[in-house]
């Protein structure tokens, strides 16, 4: 029986999933890496330990899901987070560390940029906020700062990139990942001569564009006979994590709209058209040519609980975070919706939109002497999905939003999408297999294939059976108190930036 495989390289680990033609799982496996944060505003991850990470959870799950069955393997496609840049060498070799999204390095050249009528430009023609997290700035940053560095680089790759070139001996980039570095003409569909100049290279120094169904070649000798795959063994570049979680929720026309909470989070429709703004605030990405997922991103989502359950949640097992988060839910669960008064402003890592804002900082409000650890959790988690909410309120200013989905390993705890339903006032979706990314991925794959004749035919079949309802009472509630958590997050600006600029005047290096 032949089988899809989709590799997703996430934030924080890659996910290896196997589905029948069908699209029933066969089998899955997770891997984790770490992301190294050496000094303030910096996010960096080993392109070396992503790589081997990569084969190991493939080859675990070749071994133990597909080979013992006699399950014969027709595609393995790729999807991946946004905006990382890794410089490399005349000979493919990575310099230093990949930068990832939430990196915030290049926000003083990103303020500036984002003030002129030229960074207005280049929004409106790469459709990528002008924002740190933007490999754009990111390289622009390398120009300025780390100038040996610049120099050395024969290439800029994201690690999706890298990581089939490592397979494979292919430099390719797609569409759909490209759309999201801020040096792509969304309209063009080609790199971007304003972004290019602006960060100081020419195309020579960047991957292939190539549309996310284009197979990238074919698995070097070694990794054939390592996973024991067969010379025709199709690879495809594949797309965008949010955009493929986008898909995999049936998510492509009017009246819909997907949230992801996962480590980061966004909200997203998926049309025709992109999304204007003149205040900059929304990306519009692409899947396929005329097929623009659009929306808002945040820094801030199920790694501000996990930096929250670390600190101080309880571990019955050394290093079990998983069961302390579980421990947290429930002692929330206890407590009022509100947090009896307490808000938490929840931009630990800076803040993309609604806001954006790199110098945003965390804080909790309201604090009074009767509050207790219970409400602190809550107050972590309701700050959270309030910025969720903001996303999707101003994203409703464009787009009519009758249904929600929701996906994510954070926004798919029951507890979690009960808020998000009572925030949002409206029945929230899910699928009963949280794996909406990989899925989309398989959708991908399949319409390559032929089994769907397009991906609006495949989207059409996504069915989402789990449902809960929004309970009126608890928005009335929600309502008033994010009321102030907005208000919030736009007067605390200056302070954000003061402390921010203390924390640098008094750091020890």
């Amino acid at each position: 029986m032949k089988c899809i495989i989709t590799i997703e390289l996430g934030t924080n680990g890659v996910r290896v999933f196997a589905f029948d033609l069908n699209g029933r799982v066969i089998g899955s496996m997770k891997g984790y890496f770490p992301t190294f944060h050496t000094e303030p505003d910096h996010s960096e991850q080993d392109p070396e330990q992503i790589f081997i990470t990569t084969l190991y959870v493939l080859k675990n799950l070749l071994n133990e899901h597909i080979h013992p069955k006699k399950h014969e393997v027709a595609c393995i496609c790729f999807s991946a987070s946004m905006h990382s840049v890794l410089a490399v060498d005349k000979s493919g070799n990575p310099l230093g560390n990949a930068i990832t999204w939430a990196d915030n390095r290049a926000k003083k050249d990103a303020q500036e940029l984002r003030t002129t009528a030229f960074g207005k430009k280049i929004y409106a023609a790469t459709g990528t906020p002008i924002h740190p997290m933007s490999p754009l700035l990111k390289i622009t940053w390398m120009k300025n700062r780390d100038k040996e560095r610049f120099r050395m680089a024969s290439k800029f790759l994201s690690i999706k990139s890298y990581i089939i070139h490592q397979l494979t001996g292919e430099l390719l980039m797609d569409y759909s990942i490209a759309s999201a570095t801020g040096l792509m003409n969304i309209h063009t569909l080609d790199w971007e001569a304003d972004a290019l100049k602006y960060a100081g290279i020419t195309t020579a120094r960047l991957p292939e564009l190539a549309p996310v169904f284009t197979t990238a070649g074919k698995l070097k000798k070694a990794y054939l006979q390592s996973l024991r795959l067969p010379p025709e063994t199709k690879i495809l570049i594949g797309s965008s994590d949010g955009c493929l979680a986008t898909l995999g929720d049936g998510v492509k026309g009017e009246g819909k709209a997907t949230i992801t909470i996962e480590d980061s989070g966004a909200v997203r429709v998926m049309g025709p058209s992109v999304l204007k703004d003149e205040q900059m605030r929304f990306f519009n990405y692409l899947l396929t040519e005329n097929c623009y997922v659009s929306g808002g991103p945040t820094n801030n989502g199920g790694n501000i609980f996990e930096w929250f359950s670390r600190q101080f949640g309880d571990f019955t097992n050394a290093f079990d975070i998983e069961t302390s988060m579980q421990q947290l839910m429930e002692e929330a669960s206890k407590v009022p919706l509100g947090s009896d008064g307490l808000l938490f402003l929840p931009y630990l890592l800076g803040e993309r939109a609604p806001i954006w804002n790199a110098h945003a900082r965390g804080a909790y409000f309201g604090l009074n002497i009767k509050h207790e650890r219970k409400h602190f959790i809550r107050a972590t988690i309701e700050g959270i999905l309030y910025e969720i909410y903001s996303i999707g309120k101003i994203l409703a200013e464009q787009r009519a939003i009758k249904s929600l989905s929701v996906n994510g390993s954070f926004g798919t705890i029951p507890f979690c999408t009960q808020i998000i339903a009572d925030m949002f006032n409206k029945p929230v979706k899910l699928r009963p297999q949280l794996h909406s990314v990989s899925f989309g991925a398989y959708l991908l794959s399949a319409t390559e294939m032929g089994i769907y004749k397009s991906l609006d035919a495949a989207a059409q079949t996504v069915e989402l059976p789990g449902v809960y309802k929004p309970r009126k009472q608890n928005h009335a509630v929600y309502a008033d108190y994010f009321n102030i958590f907005e208000k919030l997050s736009v007067k605390l600006f200056d302070e954000f930036e003061a402390i921010g600029s203390l924390q640098q005047k008094y750091s020890v290096k």
